[in-house]
């Protein structure tokens, strides 16, 4: 096994492509590190072998190897700012994608990441040494030089128009720089409070939306909580300190949720799994801001997940639920039935517990948990179960698209990632076309976005819409389980107006671009 010698002196020269300067420098941009000791002897990449070994062959091994072995020659002599080498960095993005099972070409990619942006290699030695695909998601990973514009805002609005375009065509450029980012944000430690909290603020308003949105929960929450963790630490190490507290006065309440859901599913003969859930610090932090609740009012609401074997046992274990604790009223969503834009699919539901608690309840079947967690990851978590994930390829490829859609009517950069921000709400609704297909929308959307997500075309065109069979102002927002007719004219063209009512990025980019 390779080991990298972790303490490289500024003095070293290592031997590199002729005509490339071998910098000794401490790394600067997003990247960090935690605090470690001073001294430590040698980074091992055994664990990420050990990882890839489960599921690649020996072919993919090679040309790993050899990506690692280039990156770490190129990357030898820098250092992230707590003094390891900076080729731990791209060994961690790695592994993070190994446990996706991401291919041999993304892992290629995750061990590459930097190369083309700190040390100047160019893609055409990629694509000489590793392949035209390896060498296009490191190109879709590396950030533009920022000297090519007038100001911070602008070169970070390209360099996320950049990445995002780039995720439209291949997908595994997010899914390796959602890892990429995800390790900063463990290691973000070292660097200045100025720093942790602008790099935290991007990742809440960029990278948690993206995750939420290609339904990377895990991602999702531990971005969140990290993100918070930088930006409020007063109230994040508050709040830690009371969950701890309120973990020993509530084991006995959860314990006795937990042993009668297990008795009561045993007795009806299914076989589930029934896990306790912890909120997030975080998503207590929001409830407790958004709803002006104190914070055991946040910590009454316990979260169980029930993870059953198939679809017919998710409605009949709802049934038993509901007849063991008895069901808070309007507390009920079907998200099987109608899954959320990330493809997300459970029942949710909150009972009654023992002393009057409320309860909440997620049932879901074991594909819909792989999905759950992986999202469009599980594409290769699972590649030989197709038909759980083909559903959420759909809805992602069609979001991908409509990237494309925006870019080719958006001419400036920052007014492109406006756009992609609106449709990165997490929030949504359901409606119905006149043929019963269901069409999920942003929060807020009107009867007029409806029409552009149909098509460009028909959003052009639009002269009326009806809703539930009723003549309704094209400005009306909708509800979940509208069913909305668009009325359209060969002559009709859009009004600057419009743009005053629309809320989703595809919508405002068809007007604005007529």
């Amino acid at each position: 096994m390779s080991l990298i010698p972790l303490d490289p002196t500024p003095t070293q020269t290592p031997s590199r492509t002729k005509g490339r300067r071998a910098p000794a420098k401490t790394a600067e941009p997003t990247e960090a590190a935690i605090e470690i000791p001073h001294r430590i002897t040698v980074a091992s990449i055994s664990p990420l072998t050990e990882k890839l070994n489960t599921y690649l062959n020996a072919s993919d091994l090679k040309i790993i190897r050899e990506a690692y072995r280039f990156s770490d020659e190129m990357h030898l002599g820098q250092v992230r700012r707590s003094g390891e080498p900076y080729i731990s960095h791209p060994i961690a993005v790695a592994e993070i994608c190994a446990d996706w099972k991401l291919d041999a070409q993304a892992i290629m990619a995750a061990l590459l990441h930097d190369v083309m942006e700190d040390q100047d290699v160019k893609k055409d030695e990629l694509i000489e040494r590793f392949g035209s695909p390896v060498a296009s998601l490191v190109d879709g990973l590396s950030k533009l030089e920022k000297i090519e514009f007038q100001s911070q805002i602008e070169a970070q609005a390209e360099n996320f128009r950049k990445m995002l375009l780039a995720m439209a065509r291949d997908v595994r450029v997010i899914l390796v720089k959602l890892a990429d980012r995800l390790h900063n944000m463990r290691t973000l430690g070292a660097m200045s409070t100025e720093k942790q909290r602008r790099i935290s603020r991007e990742t809440m308003e960029v990278y948690v939306p993206i995750a939420h949105r290609l339904g990377l929960n895990n991602i999702y929450r531990e971005l969140q909580d990290l993100s918070f963790s930088h930006l409020y630490p007063m109230r994040y190490r508050t709040l830690s300190k009371a969950v701890k507290a309120a973990r020993g006065n509530r084991r006995e309440v959860v314990g006795k949720i937990m042993d009668a859901v297990k008795l009561t599913l045993q007795q009806a003969g299914i076989a589930a799994e029934v896990h306790g859930r912890e909120k997030t610090l975080y998503g207590i932090y929001r409830k407790m801001h958004d709803k002006h609740l104190s914070f055991s009012q946040v910590l009454d609401v316990y979260g169980f997940r029930v993870v059953v074997t198939d679809f017919v046992q998710s409605y009949h274990t709802l049934g038993i639920l509901h007849g063991l604790f008895k069901p808070m009223p309007g507390k009920f969503k079907d998200y099987i039935a109608m899954p959320k834009l990330n493809g997300y699919q459970s029942l949710h539901t909150t009972l009654i517990g023992p002393y009057g608690t409320p309860v909440e309840f997620q049932i879901r079947t074991q594909d819909m948990h792989r999905v759950a967690e992986s999202g469009v990851a599980a594409h290769w978590l699972y590649k030989d179960d197709q038909a759980t994930v083909t559903d959420l390829q759909m809805r992602t490829h069609a979001w991908l698209q409509s990237l494309l859609d925006i870019q080719k009517q958006t001419g400036d950069s920052a007014e492109f990632l406006e756009h992609v921000k609106v449709d990165l709400f997490p929030d949504s609704v359901y409606v119905f076309t006149p043929k019963s297909k269901i069409i999920a929308l942003s929060r807020g959307a009107t009867a007029l976005d409806f029409a552009y997500t149909i098509h460009t075309d028909i959003g052009d065109q639009t002269i009326a819409a009806k809703i539930n069979h009723e003549p309704s102002p094209l400005r009306t927002e909708l509800r979940s389980g509208d069913i909305v007719e668009i009325i359209t004219s060969p002559d009709s063209r859009p009004t600057p107006n419009w743009l005053g009512y629309v809320r989703t990025g595809k919508a405002r980019s068809a007007i604005r671009h007529y």
